[in-house]
């Protein structure tokens, strides 16, 4: 099982390029960055996660992952990097296509792709996505940014991502393209990562047999549908269960750090890796 960090990097938090260094040095299979392009001042949206309530300062300050990736695969050798998540329903299918298969060049092959329809419904309507149809939407983007990635000339054709012919390069160096890890954890998120995901992406969950039992469930849909089998990502993964991880086969541990603080920020990734045995 591999080791990776995520975290929301904000433009007053660390430094990335010492991040990026620090968690290589590590060992840390992975480092990926978290996508929100703005906040709403409406707030309509509750904030989803423990401990709830307040909107997390960092969100307010979040820098764009795709951009911060390119920065540190410059300085960076080994290390995988990646988006948890980017929420393609806010984002152009051709040009986010394009640039992953640029990122993926830059880095040589290193790059991860965790994709994800979001969760604050106002953002969402900002660019044009209606949230009740947030997941069509998410699956016919990344659907079509496969087409781009995988065909000298794509063309995709659905209710919400039409467009004719086209060329666009570079491919990525990954083949057939970067996983696409699909992140969540609701009832349908097993249809969304066998139809159009190469992994899944959910967060850690307290009732861990039920976790188990979708592992279970997944992987043999997959096999049902001839499938080859499908990595399995715990995201916000908690380092005192990782024994549990094992036991089910999961393949990547992802551990959410805060580096929104400069100064208690490679604290709080040394503190990580020194739980998960690698300091």
């Amino acid at each position: 099982m591999e080791y990776g960090v995520a975290t929301v990097l904000t433009d007053d938090g660390v430094d990335p390029a010492l991040l990026a260094r620090t968690v290589e040095d590590y060992g840390f299979e992975c480092l990926m960055l978290a996508d929100h392009t703005h906040v709403p001042a409406s707030r309509e949206s509750p904030y989803p996660h423990p401990p709830f309530g307040d909107l997390p300062r960092r969100y307010y300050r979040t820098r764009d992952p795709l951009v911060s990736i390119a920065a540190m695969g410059a300085i960076t050798t080994r290390l995988k990097l990646g988006t948890g998540i980017c929420l393609v329903v806010e984002r152009d299918p051709i040009t986010l296509a394009k640039e992953v298969a640029t990122l993926d060049h830059i880095l040589n092959g290193r790059f991860l792709f965790g994709v994800g329809a979001g969760w604050n419904r106002e953002e969402m309507r900002n660019h044009g996505t209606d949230p009740r149809v947030r997941m069509e939407v998410m699956r016919e983007r990344v659907e079509a940014m496969k087409e781009i990635w995988t065909k000298e000339q794509a063309e995709y054709h659905g209710n919400y991502v039409n467009f004719d012919p086209i060329f666009s390069w570079p491919k990525p160096v990954q083949t057939p393209h970067p996983p696409v890890l699909v992140g969540g954890s609701g009832p349908t998120v097993l249809d969304r990562v066998l139809q159009f995901g190469d992994g899944w992406m959910p967060g850690h969950q307290r009732d861990l047999a039920a976790l188990g039992e979708r592992i279970e469930e997944l992987r043999r849909r997959a096999a049902e549908m001839g499938r080859s089998p499908v990595s399995v990502t715990i995201f916000s993964a908690n380092p005192k269960r990782l024994d549990d991880y094992e036991a089910m086969g999961v393949d990547r541990a992802v551990f959410l750090v805060d580096t929104s603080e400069a100064d208690a920020a490679l604290g709080n990734l040394a503190a990580v890796a020194t739980a998960v045995g690698l300091a």
